[in-house]
């Protein structure tokens, strides 16, 4: 009799096991289309601006990110199909930043290197490009990235100014030369500084964070209580040596940077007695409940699944199916999650609680906040539901690692193939906002370990 119960329980954790195997073995691969698998993914440390990366360029960083990605892959230089590289205020000498920083890291000049701008999700597109290049059949491997360099921003003269410049540039004569210098005025000498505002609206990104909080009922101490959370989080996993994506980096004549610097836990009490940052004085963003500006940059290996094996590798995850969207500039300006999230997951067949890793850009707590009042709302989001906070941005967001805005995207991806791995799930799933009113969200699968 023991033997029979015996072998009725040794039958019903056989039935047990497999049927949980059946289960994690669920796949969004579909017939006759291409797995592209993220190999591997770096970033140089993201440091406030103004700080250790001062006196480089952006092609330095990128470049920087280059050389960890080839360093940790082992993989040969000529092996990379394409080079994209993400970007949003670009320097004019190095506007076609992925190929400059692709042959200071040492990549054949034969690999073509383009570089794409779509505000923070700048990297985020350059990752489907990859991953368009390769469905396509055009590549096998493809690096993307982003890099941001806050520190040294163009600033430009007066259009005034310019345009006699210009002239100053063709006169023929000593007389028209002395006739266009006289003609400029103190005025023309004031320079236009670069704002974070949108072109169509006038309105800095900011203004729209606090007006998008009050629509949507969110208080000043529920953004501070996210940011607290976001850098609480983020201390931990950097202190666990979680961050693995994060590369040290000798800065030319200063120290080896190893780690992120904006990471700041407060507390409740100091933060509230920042004042409001840009609608005074009743507004709710803060510089504590904001991202900051941030230099960095980013760097992730995709190839097809089947070079990836052949070439030895172990990938990290499954890029699976993507979507953009776009709204209102004005009034919907960062909603970018709330209406990607539903089609992202609509796309895969999946609904929220699939989902086991959440990685949402935090430009602001407020951002994020309304983002996530939408999402629980019928006329937003199809009622997709919120994600759990017990499953969301659980290693920091941009809030507290820092956001160079051409960089975040591959950040985010990585994080989930990273977390996805240390946590035993299957899906993940990534989404941003970007100025423009535009976004982006990408379902990410556990490659099987």
């Amino acid at each position: 009799r023991l033997a029979h119960s015996c072998q009725s329980l040794l039958l019903l954790y056989c039935f047990l096991f497999l049927s949980v195997q059946t289960k994690s073995k669920k796949t969004l691969a579909r017939p006759g289309v291409k797995n592209i698998v993220l190999v591997e993914g770096v970033r140089t440390p993201f440091l406030l601006s103004g700080t250790t990366y001062a006196d480089l360029m952006p092609h330095d960083l990128a470049r920087a990110a280059l050389q960890g990605l080839l360093h940790k892959t082992g993989i040969p230089k000529d092996a990379v199909d394409y080079i994209i590289y993400g970007t949003v205020i670009q320097e004019v000498k190095t506007s076609n930043v992925a190929r400059e920083a692709a042959l200071g890291a040492g990549f054949s000049d034969k690999i073509p290197a383009h570089t794409v701008t779509m505000a923070c999700i700048s990297s985020n597109q350059a990752m489907t490009s990859a991953v368009g290049l390769i469905a396509a059949g055009q590549c096998d491997a493809v690096v993307a990235g982003g890099v941001e360099f806050m520190s040294d921003v163009p600033i430009r003269h007066s259009r005034k100014m310019r345009k006699t410049m210009l002239s100053l540039n063709r006169a023929k004569t000593l007389g028209q030369r002395l006739s266009l210098i006289g003609s400029i005025r103190l005025a023309h000498l004031s320079p236009e500084l670069p704002a974070v505002a949108e072109f169509s609206t006038a309105e800095t990104m900011g203004h729209s964070a606090d007006r998008l909080a009050a629509a949507f009922g969110v208080s000043r101490v529920e953004q501070d209580e996210f940011a607290l959370r976001s850098h609480t989080l983020a201390k931990k996993a950097q202190d666990n040596g979680l961050l693995q994506d994060v590369i040290s980096f000798k800065v030319p004549n200063r120290d080896i940077v190893s780690k992120d610097n904006g990471i700041r836990p407060s507390s409740m009490e100091q933060m509230a007695k920042l004042k409001p940052a840009f609608i005074k004085p009743h507004g709710t963003v803060t510089a504590a409940n904001s991202s900051f500006l941030t230099d960095g940059a980013s760097a992730v290996l995709i190839m097809s699944e089947e070079k990836a094996l052949a070439m030895g590798y172990k990938p990290k995850a499954y890029l699976r199916d993507f979507v953009y969207v776009s709204q209102d500039p004005k009034d919907q300006l960062l909603l970018g999650p709330t209406y990607g999230t539903p089609k992202v997951l609509e796309r895969a067949g999946l609904s929220m609680s699939d989902i086991d890793v959440f990685e949402f850009h935090e430009a602001f707590a407020g951002q994020i906040m309304a983002n996530l009042k939408a999402m629980d709302s019928d006329w937003f989001a199809a009622d997709v539901g919120t994600p759990p906070m017990e499953k969301f941005n659980l290693w920091g967001g941009s809030l507290s690692l820092g956001h160079p805005f051409g960089a975040t995207g591959c950040r985010l991806v990585t994080t989930v193939a990273h977390r996805l791995q240390k946590e035993g799930g299957q899906y993940g799933l990534v989404a941003a906002c970007a100025a423009g009113g535009q976004g982006h969200a990408m379902v990410i699968e556990a490659y099987p370990q």
